[in-house]
């Protein structure tokens, strides 16, 4: 729902799509199928999407990714690279691990690397004569990212700030606290009940545009539509049941845990 807009928009023009990924994220998130879009991620230190180092680090270009190591990485360095670029990737040592296992060497050394290698190649960064980001080795986590925000004056999203919610179990009236724990998409498959609850309280035009997606059979959700979602008696058994779940624990999650929580479930590429 915004993806094939975006690559409609830039048409066949040789793009490179930043993607906002973190370095505590284990997921690539948005790499598109079309060859003239590359993704590539600022945020942590290997700034690669997967299908770039598949292919550098294929056993069958290794003799290209020695070459390229010769060629741009300087003496101090370049025969613990080698040394590293000469395992043969294999069950017992993944691509995965001598990526890392390079990355661990230098991280800018293996950016050079890869930088040369695909200027014989038709990805967009290959067409560029300089690449900037070759030379970053920041790798960001969430306290980062959050902290870039609030220096900047852009401010966290005001969706991830807890608000509060009355809810009445057994005669006693409870002070809840719901907000979003993933992007900002009102369309997302993969929002909890309270997350449906929190949009159509906060929110109600966009939950009655998501609404009408739901016709001829589909809905957001497999055991109930958003219209059933919304009547009262349902609104107050869902706040119930998020008041208890996130009080079973003497020591509450921090609206930053539950968002580190929700990104290990549902839709890669919708928290991007």
């Amino acid at each position: 729902m915004k993806l094939d807009p975006f690559e409609k928009y830039i048409g066949d023009e040789p793009t490179i799509s930043y993607v906002g990924i973190r370095g505590d994220e284990d997921r690539d998130g948005y790499i598109s199928k079309k060859q003239t879009v590359q993704s590539i991620f600022p945020f942590r230190r290997n700034i690669w999407s997967e299908d770039v180092n598949k292919l550098v680090l294929a056993n069958s270009g290794m003799e290209n990714f020695k070459a390229a190591i010769e060629k741009v990485v300087s003496f101090e360095i370049k025969d613990k690279l080698l040394l590293v670029a000469e395992k043969m990737v294999s069950p017992n040592f993944t691509q995965k691990q001598k990526m890392n296992a390079l990355l661990d060497v230098s991280v800018k050394a293996y950016n050079h690397v890869v930088f040369e290698l695909l200027k014989g190649t038709d990805y967009p960064v290959g067409k560029l004569e300089t690449f900037p980001l070759i030379d970053n080795e920041d790798n960001f986590i969430i306290e980062d990212i959050f902290k870039i925000l609030e220096e900047s004056g852009v401010g966290v999203p005001a969706y991830y700030k807890p608000l509060e919610y009355e809810v009445e179990i057994d005669g006693q009236v409870f002070q809840g606290r719901y907000s979003r724990s993933r992007s900002g998409c009102f369309f997302c498959f993969y929002q909890q009940k309270i997350e449906w609850v929190w949009l159509y309280e906060t929110h109600r035009d966009l939950f009655e545009q998501a609404m009408q997606y739901e016709k001829d059979g589909y809905s957001w959700m497999d055991t109930e539509t958003l219209e059933e979602l919304a009547q009262p008696a349902r609104i107050a058994q869902i706040k119930k049941d998020h008041y208890i779940k996130s009080n079973r624990n003497s020591q509450q999650k921090s609206w930053k845990d539950q968002i580190l929580d929700a990104e290990e479930e549902g839709c890669a590429s919708c928290f991007i």
